[in-house]
Order: C-alpha cells, then structure tokens, then sequence
C-alpha cells in the first residue's frame, strides 16, 4: 500500500498534516496524487482484471491463471505475460479448482491365495570363501618383506 493510500484512509481518524509528517511524504505530494488522473497501467490493470472475472466465470471457476492466459492470448488476442495475469487474480481473489490427490495405492484382496515363493532364496550368513590359503596371497609378501 502506498503511502498516500494509507494517508487517504487513515483521513477520518488522524489530520492529513500529522500522517504527512509521520510517513515522511509532503503534504502537497499528497494532494496532489488525490487530483491526479489515474495512470494507464492502472487503468489496464482495470480492464483486465474485467475481462479475467469474465473468462473466470465462464469456466465456473475452475480455471487458473495459466488457462485465462492462454484464453486472453489466443481467444481474445490481448498480449500481457501469465504473471501480470497471475498477480490480478491473486489480487481479486480469484482462484482456479486445483487437481485431486490421485490415490494409487494397492489394496490387498483378503481372499485370495498368496502367489508360490519360487525363488527359495536363504537369507543367512554366507560361508567364508575357501581359496587353499591360510592366509591372503597379498598378506603373504608383505610379512615376507616384497612390496
């Protein structure tokens, strides 16, 4: 919110000169965005967001701010980038309907019969590898002193 807003809604409660002078703004700043025209971003911003509350209804609200881009872009020929499109609806509080959780999860059927365990596979400590050696070859030449 910009300072001469707050100062424009704050005019009822609170002395124009004191708000001034606590925002650090100058008074004539301020009274002179109150006769100021409104600038045309402003006045864009205004038209679209009438035609993203048009496109929003027609879709029974479901659709979000990429889908009224794209409707704005190629239904009605109007340029404006998807964040434009996005910060106006965000700012009117229009939302699209968000997709459903997909729930992919297996449920067990109680009745039927487990599948036959073919691979029989052991899972215990396996048996120490015999190679004839007493001891590693490697281990071998380092006691003997060959490196």
């Amino acid at each position: 919110m910009s300072c001469y807003r707050l100062i424009d809604a704050e005019k009822p409660h609170h002395e124009v000169s004191r708000l001034c002078r606590v925002l650090g703004v100058a008074r004539a700043g301020y009274y002179a965005w109150t006769s100021r025209p409104p600038s045309e971003r402003t006045m864009v911003d205004a038209y679209l967001t009438e035609q993203i509350r048009q496109i929003h209804a027609r879709s029974r609200a479901t659709y979000g701010a990429p889908r009224v881009h794209a409707e704005l872009r190629l239904g009605l020929d109007i340029h404006v980038s998807r964040k434009r499109v996005a910060r106006l609806m965000r700012d009117h509080g229009l939302q699209g309907v968000r997709r459903r959780r997909q729930h992919g999860c297996t449920r067990r059927d109680p009745t039927a019969t487990p599948a036959l365990y073919l691979v029989e596979r052991a899972f215990g400590r396996p048996a120490p590898i015999s190679s004839g050696w007493p001891i590693s070859p490697s281990s071998a030449l380092v006691r003997a002193g060959c490196t």
